[in-house]
């Protein structure tokens, strides 16, 4: 666990470096909480009643839960619970994606969530994701591969063959995003299943990798997370948005006492709606939440005496447009955590939940902040009301301020994660209810 700010940032750069996509993310937190003692569960397995003690378990290997089952009665006591998403807007690759245009070999993409596409112009590109191959004994088996190395870009159109291009720039994703990866001679091809086996075979070279069946590839920046500014101030890397919020709530409950029962969740597919098998949609947590408890009873009174909060990034105010936020509440940078709070409900907090978390914060000596979307304004969402409605646990959405969300590279405060982590270990070891 990190003692100093310095060591803490760090950390989160170096999670931020080494999780270009959500299956290599959860790789990464599965890797620590085995080093710290979790035990990991499969959920195809029977469980049985299991005793205090540390444990974790994954769903398509990109969502991960990780617990900490104090001793007594979990139905009594409730558990407290922090969740975050491990998927960020990004380009995918598509299944039949190879293009030769005037000899350039290109890769056709599908946009995923709501990516802010104009930053990813002339940006050093690799290439990271899931394998399913076929092995030589006819078994379908996932490896993960990253290729590291700037293997791409998608170059602008000179300013001379668009004249008003500063004015008004349209991207159309179909046409403007594949990128290009490499030259051919005339008449060469070249086949992505292919180059997915040879680079598959090199970065594992223990496995027998056969043919390539499918796979699940994005795009992702090679430049790597600084920490930046005159006096150190800010943050800037990809995917803040919000592995940031997995990193904290991962060292939060790493650094948690045995006394009180905690819980981390990171699901997959929040940036598309959450709508999956491991979305915050999906089971997977009400799943976990009933096999610990192991009846009806017990689970829906667990639940009574349990909280949730839902860390994801807040917007903080942009200097160069300040009226994009209500003056009231606009989150600034390095003043710590934001109660994000919504009247319709896209964001899950109450009363009673917010109270709880500024006497956290006033506790432990961290400032508090407000963010509330102009009324003229829409408003995004969170797994926070999802989680909410699915489980019917008391939910908090907060969240740390962030410039630049959904762009290829984001911008957080460095003093502000560090904040963070210590009001949400504070709130693993105090009492539920």
């Amino acid at each position: 666990m990190a003692t100093s700010t310095t060591e803490f940032n760090q950390g989160l750069c170096s999670f931020l470096d080494n999780s270009p996509t959500p299956y290599h993310a959860v790789a990464s937190m599965k890797q620590l909480l085995k080093a710290h003692g979790f035990l990991e569960l499969q959920e195809g397995e029977t469980w049985g009643q299991l005793n205090p003690g540390r444990y974790l378990v994954t769903r398509n290997d990109s969502s991960i839960i990780a617990f900490k089952l104090a001793a007594g009665d979990l139905a009594r006591q409730g558990i407290n619970m922090v969740g975050a998403h491990t998927d960020s807007p990004c380009l995918k690759v598509k299944p039949q994606p190879e293009k030769v245009q005037n000899t350039l070999f290109q890769l056709g993409v599908e946009v995923y969530g709501g990516a802010l596409l104009n930053p990813w112009f002339d940006r050093d590109l690799s290439m990271a994701g899931r394998v399913s191959y076929q092995t030589d004994s006819g078994q379908i088996d996932q490896v993960l591969v990253d290729f590291e190395k700037a293997v791409a870009v998608i170059p602008s159109l000179a300013i001379h063959l668009d004249r008003d291009v500063n004015q008004n720039r349209t991207i159309n994703p179909q046409q403007h995003l594949p990128p290009v990866l490499t030259q051919l001679d005339d008449g060469d091809k070249l086949d992505f299943r292919a180059l997915l086996e040879q680079q598959c075979s090199q970065q594992h070279p223990d496995l027998k990798i056969g043919k390539v069946l499918d796979y699940e590839m994005c795009f992702y920046d090679t430049q790597k997370a600084a920490v930046t500014g005159l006096s150190s101030d800010f943050i800037s890397g990809a995917r803040l948005d919000n592995l940031l919020s997995c990193y904290v709530g991962l060292q939060s409950l790493l650094s948690a006492d045995e006394k009180t029962s905690s819980l981390l969740v990171c699901n997959d597919h929040e940036e598309v709606g959450s709508q999956s098998s491991s979305g915050a949609q999906g089971t997977f947590l009400q799943s976990v939440l009933q096999r610990m408890t192991q009846t009806t009873e017990n689970y829906q009174r667990m639940v009574d005496h349990s909280m949730m909060i839902s860390a994801d990034n807040a917007h903080a105010v942009h200097p160069n447009y300040a009226d994009r936020h209500d003056a009231e509440h606009g989150p600034v940078l390095n003043k710590g955590p934001v109660i994000k709070t919504n009247a319709n409900q896209r964001y899950a907090t109450s009363s009673e939940t917010s109270a709880i978390f500024r006497q956290l914060c006033e506790k432990n000596n961290v400032p508090v902040q407000d963010f509330v979307v102009r009324t003229d304004m829409g408003c995004g969402s969170t797994i926070g009301p999802i989680t909410a409605s699915n489980l019917g646990v008391r939910t908090l959405d907060i969240g740390v301020p962030t410039f630049a969300m959904h762009s290829i590279r984001e911008l957080a405060g460095s003093q502000d994660a560090s904040m963070l982590y210590t009001v949400l270990t504070a709130f693993f070891n105090q009492n539920p209810h």
